[in-house]
């Protein structure tokens, strides 16, 4: 699944195609999307901002409408060249919107819809939202602290630090990288974890989601993350791998200097 850094650096990416005047194409070539008539309804409409919240982008245009995207496990933005060739089947499209010699491309998102201003702005999901780790005016580690341990004391710190109400935008990738980096076990129950543990998770992950957000993803760090079998870099012991938490999401961890 995307994380909050690859939806606030999609943003960033967007924003010059689509900001400073009215869209010139759109499409909708997915079978899934043409019964919509999103080429009628948005082609002429004018890009007012875009807006990254958490794993979530949003897509705002003069007058009421809103486009509101999750990419789940299979989405993915592509920005294009007119003319070049597409980085997926154009049947997988969900979207396009071009402006000049640029499209915008959405494929394979399994939530994408036109929705109002009011929409979003009631939406409980959205509201529920905790502090978003990629925008630094919102990062106030004390304050991620208490939600976490406002939550279940029994869950996996792994796990807790994917609950996107207690602070939203981190994912498998970041989990994985920031209990590595600060010798947490990320299977160790809530409970069990010091506040200076969980403290120095966030610390640590802040900035470098941070800069990723603003530069790419290709500056994650590599430590863990798909790394199982290999040697720990730190201590050298197999890295382990195992689904955890009620998602059963992957979660990569040394169980040499994890402990």
């Amino acid at each position: 699944m995307p994380e909050g850094d690859s939806i606030h650096h999609a943003a960033v990416r967007l924003r010059p195609v689509l900001l400073g005047g009215p869209l010139e194409r759109v499409a909708s070539p997915s079978e899934r999307t043409a019964p919509k008539r999103w080429d009628k309804r948005l082609k002429g409409q004018t890009v007012e901002r875009i807006e990254a919240r958490g794993k979530n982008l949003l897509i705002f245009f003069a007058g009421e409408l809103v486009l509101h995207s999750h990419l789940r496990m299979t989405g993915s933005w592509a920005v294009r060249t007119t003319g070049d060739q597409w980085p997926r089947s154009t049947r997988r499209a969900w979207l396009v919107m071009g402006r000049g010699d640029k499209d915008v491309i959405e494929f394979d998102g399994p939530f994408l819809e036109l929705r109002t201003h009011h929409d979003v702005a009631i939406d409980p999901r959205l509201r529920a939202l905790g502090p978003d780790i990629c925008v630094p005016a919102q990062v106030d580690p004390a304050r991620v602290l208490t939600r976490l341990r406002q939550d279940d004391p029994t869950r996996p710190v792994g796990d807790a630090l994917l609950n996107q109400r207690t602070v939203a935008g981190i994912g498998n990738v970041w989990k994985s990288e920031a209990c590595w980096a600060q010798k947490v076990d990320p299977t160790k129950p809530l409970s069990e974890t010091p506040d200076r543990d969980l403290t120095a998770m966030i610390e640590w992950t802040a900035p470098r989601i941070q800069r990723c957000a603003k530069l790419g993803t290709h500056l994650r760090p590599k430590q863990v993350y798909g790394q199982d079998g290999r040697p720990c870099p730190r201590c050298r012991t197999p890295i382990s791998k195992r689904q955890l938490g009620d998602d059963n999401r992957p979660t990569f961890w040394c169980t040499g200097c994890q402990s």
